[in-house]
């Protein structure tokens, strides 16, 4: 049976994704060029003519004009054609010393640079949300949970700390991960560098690279960079999730803990009093599908001998789509979260009307002198009778304590909710001079996080030093 050409060309074609890697492939191209000019490999007129071709259709591509060709499939091969018909001859000399492997390399370190910026960018954004949040709501009290059950008192401020800090190790990962993809391929080859006098280090400093690879053969098979985006897209997607599901429970009338702003809500087609929180929901969705193109990906590797292969073209999609869901999730949990508004009073009812305090008690037992396993049991008998009885702890009259131990005096009446949280004055606690030290650490994070950004490295989204 005789095969369709144009649908197996189809088949092998990936210019329907990857011509979103225009500029980082021009930009390559034209600091390649300048590079084969200055060490005389080709003339400095050729280099000038291929230079501005470039330039003119980086315009094109911008504005839309662009004749994009399906038959030629992929961005590659368009720009060198596209190439040849407007400057002719010298659009040839442009692929001198140069391979599609160590090009496609360079294009999409050039790419996952940009977005590793992006995404620390987006992160930073939300943890300012979260930080504004904490600091305007640092005196709140809420039950902290275990097992979905409340545990003990916190302030709500140190909860929403809790995802600051979980933002925090996102960030930190990621830059760990920039750091392995600023290494500049090209000038690879194939696989075997080329047998000409280039000049790699210029090529660097032209695209903006800390450095060069060290192994021709590995830096055009190399795809760990991209694994690791992914891998930590994939655990940041996970910190978004926990996050969702909480305003999720917080938002539902069970918990009422707070209101979503309207941009954030959708309403049932049917129940006209439906307020759901698809935003939130739809982030815990698409968390699944980050971590499908993580594995993905990761298959795709496990069993590739040296050097580049074809199944190497699927890294591609997968990363862009991951890329492009973590940050306008990102971006929708910044908006989410600094408009929410906290219900207060339904935050301390909710502490007050349970057996929070329990701890408390078996500490002040412990105060006492009574061992504590022993002061566990006292409580947990204590608390048990409390519900039995249908009352709070601070119902019961002294009389009801000493049915179950004889030292608790009048004091026992001192254990409240700010005495709780102020007790558990350690680093890292919840006590409300150490969620100040927090908050203070918290804003010097962020704003070394944007010095650092505001000095970057003199690059330009491209990566190629300004001039």
């Amino acid at each position: 049976m005789s095969q369709d050409t144009s649908s197996s060309t189809a088949y092998t074609a990936s210019l329907h994704y990857d011509r979103r890697l225009y500029r980082q492939d021009i930009a390559g191209s034209m600091a390649h060029v300048r590079m084969l000019a200055r060490q005389g490999i080709i003339s400095k007129r050729d280099a000038q003519a291929i230079v501005k071709g470039l330039a003119d259709i980086q315009e094109e591509i911008r504005g839309g004009t662009f004749p994009w060709r399906e038959d030629l499939e992929d961005l590659h091969m368009n720009v060198e054609a596209r190439l040849s018909e407007k400057i002719g001859e010298p659009a040839g000399r442009l692929h001198t010393a140069r391979s599609r492997n160590d090009q496609v390399s360079v294009d999409m370190r050039l790419y996952a640079k940009e977005a590793i910026r992006d995404t620390v960018a987006r992160l930073r954004q939300l943890q300012q949300a979260l930080l504004d949040q904490a600091e305007r709501h640092r005196e709140v009290i809420l039950p902290g949970y275990t097992h979905l059950q409340r545990a003990q008192p916190v302030l709500l401020a140190h909860h929403l700390l809790a995802y600051f800090h979980m933002f925090q190790r996102d960030v930190e990962r990621f830059q760990e991960c920039y750091q392995r993809t600023d290494v500049l391929p090209l000038g690879s080859g194939a696989l075997a560098g080329v047998p000409y006098p280039i000049d790699r280090e210029f090529l660097a400093r032209e695209l903006g690279f800390a450095r060069i690879s060290d192994n021709s053969m590995d830096a055009v098979s190399d795809r760990d960079y991209l694994v690791e985006y992914l891998a930590d897209a994939a655990l940041c997607m996970a910190h978004l999730s926990r996050l969702a599901e909480e305003l999720v429970l917080w938002s539902s009338q069970e918990f009422d803990f707070l209101r979503l702003d309207d941009r954030y809500v959708t309403g049932s087609s049917i129940m006209p009093q439906k307020r759901n929180p698809d935003f939130a929901e739809l982030a815990r969705g698409k968390t699944g599908r980050v971590y499908g193109h993580l594995l993905a990906l990761l298959t795709v590797l496990k069993g590739l001998p040296l050097t580049y292969n074809r199944d190497l073209q699927e890294d591609k999609e997968g990363f862009f789509d991951t890329a492009d869901t973590l940050h306008a999730t990102l971006e929708v949990f910044a908006g989410m979260v600094s408009t929410a508004r906290f219900n207060q009073g339904r935050m301390r009812q909710a502490a007050e009307e349970s057996y929070v305090l329990a701890t408390d008690l078996a500490d002040y037992l412990v105060g006492k002198g009574v061992a504590f396993r022993e002061a566990h049991g006292i409580v947990a008998r204590l608390t048990s009778y409390a519900k039995e009885q249908d009352k709070r702890l601070h119902d019961l009259t002294l009389d009801e304590y000493h049915q179950f131990s004889p030292h608790f005096d009048e004091d026992v009446y001192k254990v409240t909710l700010e005495s709780s949280v102020a007790a558990r004055d350690v680093p890292g606690g919840t006590a409300p001079a150490r969620v100040e030290e927090a908050l203070a650490n918290a804003r010097a994070l962020l704003k070394e996080g944007t010095s650092k950004a505001t000095r970057g490295s003199g690059n330009t989204p491209l990566g190629r030093r300004k001039r």
